[in-house]
């Protein structure tokens, strides 16, 4: 056998399955009349802040922007993520003890684990959730536990669904609000009891939170608004949506200094950090376009609210989302009379309307029945996308 049971475990991940499809999509006859519009990403098509773009082309001219950068030459770096946090959350981050630049905010999602646990460890995620928080697990061997969230309630964490037994055994919990795949902000309250099991049960704590800026409603919750975050807590941040440099990866991680060091000595041995050029790209969004993530929410307000109009004269009932970039879209009931789940749905209006979505399934059996919509092209081609469904919507109704 020349690979793991641990890829067995891991299975295929969703956006390799979908990329396949739209490979074979591009590649096929019907892909020269209706070309793909992808809407299976949340990659934006928005442009990031010129400051930004800017600062990264001269750094490139400076001797030593293409040479390997160690944790120390990270300072700069982290220094103005501190500052950030001050400005952002009113807290005061130490850059040196409490600060990590991370490759986007997805790595630490995956490697925290390995840095954490051991193996049959317990570990808990959301469901649904993003990939990685699984795949993380998975890595790292652990035994994953799944905590529901309630559709009702607007994907609220049922944290009594589990009994004070599983919580005990537990040392890693991870969540993500505002949460993907479901577009909804969630409260602040939500993490705090989070902290307060944490905190009772001696577990680990790490919050994913790229999307702390993206909020159309309400104010977006953060692991660094509870108390205790320094004793057993770890958020991750990234620079990929709020300012449009997914391509870039720029992430970091803030959180309690035993963590901090010890994700920071995984780091040291699997990987380098981005280039000085890239670095200074980061440092000049988060300080000289604090405010770039607000500038794109009336965008993204406007592709939100004129897309569900677009579905609601479909005929399909969609839940308003509270958070930029997504529609979660239920399972329309004439699919489910047809006994089609969501994975065959998606992968049907892709073959017949060139239309790429995300299954609900690959974030979790809790998003089974669901499909996942970027909002990542500018209005008019999204309601020429919805249009595109006419057609294979009238036929199978």
């Amino acid at each position: 056998m020349l690979t793991s049971r641990r890829l067995d475990r891991l299975g295929s991940g969703v956006f390799d399955r979908n990329d396949q499809r739209k490979q074979l999509y591009r590649s096929s006859a019907a892909a020269d009349s209706q070309p793909l519009v992808d809407l299976s990403l949340g990659s934006t098509d928005l442009e990031p802040p010129p400051e930004a773009l800017e600062a990264m082309a001269a750094a490139l001219d400076r001797s030593g922007s293409a040479t390997y950068c160690l944790h120390a030459g990270t300072r700069p770096f982290r220094e103005a993520v501190s500052a950030w946090c001050a400005r952002r959350f009113d807290v005061a981050v130490d850059p040196d003890r409490e600060v990590l630049l991370l490759v986007g905010s997805q790595e630490g999602t995956a490697h925290l684990p390995l840095a954490v646990l051991n193996p049959g460890d317990g570990g808990l995620i959301l469901d649904p959730c993003y990939p990685s928080h699984r795949g993380g697990l998975l890595l790292a061997d652990a035994r994953v536990e799944h905590l529901p969230l309630d559709p009702q309630e607007q994907w609220r964490p049922r944290f009594d669904s589990l009994s004070d037994t599983v919580w005990d055994q537990l040392r890693l919990m991870v969540m993500g609000f505002p949460h993907n795949p479901s577009a909804q902000v969630g409260q602040q309250a939500w993490l705090d009891e989070a902290m307060a099991r944490a905190q009772r049960h001696d577990l680990v704590f790490a919050h994913d939170n790229p999307y702390v800026d993206l909020a159309l409603d309400g104010e977006a919750p953060s692991l660094l608004r509870c108390a205790g975050w320094r004793e057993r807590g770890m958020e991750f941040f990234s620079l990929s949506k709020g300012w449009c440099l997914g391509g870039f990866r720029l992430g970091f991680a803030v959180g309690a200094e035993p963590l901090i060091t010890a994700l920071r000595q995984l780091k040291g041995v699997v990987d380098f950090n981005q280039s000085l050029a890239l670095q200074e790209g980061a440092m000049a969004a988060l300080s000289q376009a604090p405010d770039w993530p607000q500038r794109l929410l009336p965008v993204y307000r406007e592709r939100r609210d004129r897309t569900l109009q677009a579905l609601a004269r479909l005929g399909w009932q969609v839940p308003t989302p509270s958070m930029a970039l997504y529609l979660w879209l239920p399972l329309p009931g004439w699919a489910r009379e047809r006994g089609w789940n969501d994975e065959q749905l998606t992968a049907a209006l892709l073959e017949q309307t060139g239309l790429a979505l995300t299954p609900g399934s690959g974030f979790g059996a809790g998003g089974q029945d669901w499909m996942r919509m970027a909002l990542v092209r500018p209005v008019e081609e999204l309601e020429a996308a919805v249009a595109r469904l006419e057609s294979f919507w009238q036929q199978q109704c």
